[in-house]
């Protein structure tokens, strides 16, 4: 009885991680994504039931120590990240700056979240995976009916002003970028082989997820799926041809496809899809200009100050002076300018650790989905500011690519699980 309301609990909270945004905790009257407001309603609510589940390891364990010790010594590299959450959360304190929250859950939240997926069955990890797979699908939807009436239902707030001028669609994830990112190792983990899905579903909801991709604008999201999803599909077909022989499946699924390609494209341009597709590439926004002007930023600030912490009041105004109030668009040079060198590496030490820890736990396939969240976490400030971003990605690796599974690929092959 104890082991099935565990399940339903860790189900209800990766639903509430993956599919719950700051947009729509604002519907609910609660100021998540902005700097006025309760402290509490800063921290999202699955960080609290994370928090409350890892307390409840340690109480059911009756010796807390034993759940501790089994956690440094099977995931050391999620300690060490939550660890790092918390130095995080000190140094900001200490310099009287902003988002105390950020390092709870960007980081602490996400080390959390292996330890408590820990040795679950395969039934829990198999209801975590419909859940992910129902969210993604609601959030593509979503969008494209963001995209096809104009209205946004839950858009990034700051204090609840939305920002009317940008257009792209908010769907479940919030944010637009962090959108793309999830969406984007969604279709390569797809396509790389991982969940349950059958060939006929995988092919569906990775041209779903294609064309939703579009509509949340990110333009580093859209070529590096393409790219990367490209060379797997290369790969496959290669392999296809070498052993000369075609599944039926999905041949099938392939001329079905074809089938419907071309009303597909009719119905896309008619919707002004394509107008939609050209324009994210043709107009930036400022987005190129930014990630030059951010390097100068860097020139005026003594290499001594750069290495603790320069001086907050000094970063406010340079971003002013240069047009970055919007942000610093990489990851790591944006929490290095506010948190310094040797937070700033201690930090992208721990994040490398922590996913190294991940790929050694799932199957095989897992890398190509971290190669391109690696790639887009870096076109945005993505880690640098509060997001869940880094646990919805490790939960999905973790429930898509779980050991003793195999997945099957978009052309019907089943590859081999890792030994």
């Amino acid at each position: 009885m104890i082991a099935r309301a565990e399940s339903i609990v860790l189900v209800i909270w990766a639903a509430l991680l993956v599919g719950v945004s700051g947009g729509l905790l604002w519907v609910f009257g609660l100021n998540y994504d902005g700097l006025t407001g309760s402290a509490a309603s800063k921290i999202h609510p699955a960080t609290y039931l994370a928090v409350a589940l890892f307390g409840w390891m340690l109480l059911r364990a009756g010796n807390p120590v034993i759940p501790v010790a089994q956690a440094l010594n099977r995931r050391p590299a999620s300690a060490l990240l939550a660890i790092c959450g918390v130095l995080l959360l000190a140094l900001i304190a200490a310099r009287g700056g902003n988002g105390l929250a950020g390092s709870i859950d960007t980081f602490v939240l996400a080390g959390l979240l292996p330890i408590l997926l820990m040795d679950r069955d395969a039934a829990t990890l198999a209801r975590i995976e419909t859940v992910f797979h129902l969210v993604m699908l609601a959030n593509a939807l979503l969008g494209l009916y963001e995209l096809a009436s104009g209205q946004r239902f839950f858009p990034f707030r700051l204090d609840g002003s939305a920002f009317e001028w940008d257009t792209r669609s908010a769907a479940l994830q919030g944010h637009p970028l962090s959108n793309a990112t999830v969406t984007a190792c969604y279709i390569l983990a797809l396509a790389g082989g991982g969940g349950r899905l059958g060939p006929g579903l995988r092919a569906g909801m990775i041209a779903l997820q294609l064309v939703a991709l579009v509509t949340f604008g990110g333009r580093s999201a859209t070529v590096t799926t393409l790219v990367l999803g490209g060379a797997v599909g290369l790969v496959a077909l290669c392999g296809v041809l070498r052993r000369g022989r075609i599944p039926l499946i999905g041949a099938a699924c392939a001329c079905f496809a074809l089938t419907l390609a071309p009303v597909a494209v009719a119905v896309l341009a008619a919707v002004g899809f394509f107008d939609i597709l050209l324009s994210r590439f043709t107009s930036d926004g400022g987005s190129a200009q930014a990630r030059v002007d951010m390097l100068a930023v860097f020139d005026a600030i003594p290499f001594r100050d750069l290495l603790l912490a320069p001086d907050l009041t000094q970063v406010a105004t340079l971003r002013r002076i240069y047009g970055l109030e919007w942000g610093i668009e990489n990851s790591i040079l944006s929490t290095l300018l506010y948190q310094g060198i040797l937070m700033t590496t201690l930090l992208v030490v721990a994040v490398a650790l922590y996913l190294a820890e991940i790929a050694r736990s799932c199957r095989h396939g897992v890398w190509l989905p971290i190669l391109a969240f690696v790639i887009l976490v870096n076109t945005f400030e993505g880690l640098a500011g509060k997001t869940t971003l880094l646990a919805k990605f490790a939960l999905m690796l973790i429930v898509l690519f779980p050991r003793g599974q195999i997945g099957n690929r978009i052309t019907g092959a089943r590859p081999m699980a890792r030994p």
